[in-house]
Parts: structure tokens; sequence; C-alpha cells
């Protein structure tokens, strides 16, 4: 795996041929800061408008691919709406058009007994997205055991159509049929991703499915973060804020 500086140098090539790649960023860890809450992440200021210019210099070859909602996403980078892919997939806007999923009575009603329970937790947050609810104990480190339980509980109580995801210091019961791979491969159906080489940047095990999709099409996956679990990401930035830099670098 490619160190830091090799892979800044790397990535600081990609506008000699801005035609041949197409961008897919993670947000959580990859382009912001982890934070002990989910909203209480923070945005740098000058970030919106940096994705914004190099999305113009890729001919709109840029999208974001998160665990978030579609919508989390946009309120995130406003006044841009870039190509998204939310909930690991399960949503995604593209020159395709949108698609969004509701969550059915009775998944809400999960949503509704887990928030419950997890008040006999202390420290655990429990974050509602929509068609999918994750379950964070970054505050609350000792409840990890049991809480990986419950939520295999509340996958077999939500049937097939959800599945269990595993991620940094949260579980997240999220729907089936979709993973970030699919999400990359569904934007090479259209333009201006369509025929393009990707590049894709995560920090996470959800990220390793649309990793293996740039390895198998011959483009760049990045790792972010300190190096632990097995990654099939061919390089690696130890910090979200090297790819800020990344970001800023090709933005000017």
């Amino acid at each position: 795996m490619q160190d830091d500086a090799a892979t800044q140098e790397m990535l600081s090539l990609v506008l000699e041929e801005p035609e041949r790649w197409a961008m897919f960023l993670d947000i959580d860890g990859t382009l912001l800061n982890l934070a002990p809450t989910p909203d209480a992440i923070e945005v740098p200021e000058a970030l919106p408008a940096q994705l914004h210019r190099l999305s113009n210099k890729l001919g709109g070859a840029l999208a974001l691919v998160t665990g978030r909602s579609l919508a989390y996403a946009d309120a995130l980078f406003k006044p841009f709406a870039f190509p998204t892919a939310g909930l690991h997939g399960a949503e995604i806007r593209s020159a395709a058009g949108m698609h969004t999923l509701e969550a059915s009575p009775e998944f809400q009603a999960l949503k509704h007994a887990l928030t419950e329970e997890a008040e006999h937790y202390p420290g655990v947050l429990i974050e509602d997205k929509g068609a999918a609810v994750a379950a964070h104990y970054r505050l609350a480190p000792e409840y990890e055991k049991v809480l990986e339980e419950r939520m295999h509980h509340y996958a077999k109580v939500a049937g097939p159509n959800w599945a269990l995801q595993l991620g940094k210091m949260v579980f997240e019961l999220r729907p089936a049929r979709s993973s970030k791979g699919d999400a990359l491969e569904r934007f090479f159906q259209s333009d201006p991703f369509k025929d393009r080489c990707p590049i894709t940047i995560g920090d996470d095990l959800t990220d390793e499915s649309m990793f293996a999709i740039a390895n198998a099409r011959g483009g760049v996956s990045v790792r972010v973060g300190a190096i632990g679990a097995p990654s099939c990401a061919t390089s690696r930035l130890s910090s979200a804020a090297l790819v800020r830099n990344v970001i800023a670098a090709l933005a000017a």
C-alpha cells in the first residue's frame, strides 16, 4: 500500500488528464474529521467551494458516496448539490435521475423501539437516517457487546430487506440490496462518469466494496486513517486533513 507522500504525488497528476478520471468520496472520516456524535462534525468553510471547483475541472465527474442520507449530505455542502449516493447506495442522485427510499411503517416502529431501548445505555446515540438507523457507541464503548447482540436482534426483526453493517464505533441497519460498490456501478451507467477510471477515497469497512470496483476497473483506491484492519485499497492517506489538502491543491 502506497504511503502518504506517494499517494499525494499520484493524485496531484489527476488534472493532467481530467477527462480520464471520476472521483468518488466518502464523507465522515474522509472529507470530514470524525466527531464524538454524528451531528458534531464540522465542515471547513472553504471545502464546499473547493469540491465544486474540482468537480468542474473533472467535467462534473465527482460524487459523494456516504452512509448519510442524501438530504443530510446536501445540507453539509450547500449551496452545492453534487451527484451523491446516500445510505450506502440505497439513495442516489445522478444525471440519470434520483432514487430515494422511504421507511416502511414496520421499520419506523423498529426505530422507535430501538430508540427507547437505547435510553438504558447512557452514551449510546441512535441516528435516524430514514430508511436506515445507526447506533453509535463512541461515547459508551463499554456497551459494544450488548449493543451488537441487540442490533443482531433488530436485524432479525427487520427481515431480509435490511442488513446489519458494522463500522467505526457504530452498528447500522441499512437496506440490504445496496452497497457503495453498487452505487459506483450505477454512476458508471451515465455521463459524466461513463467510461471513466475511478478514484475512490474512504476510511471504513463500508468503503471496501467501492475500493474493489476501483481496483477491478484499473483505478485508484485510497484508504484513509491509520493502518489497521485489512483493506483492498492500494493506497493510503493517514488523515482526513490530508484528503482536504489534496482537494484544495487540485481545486486551486
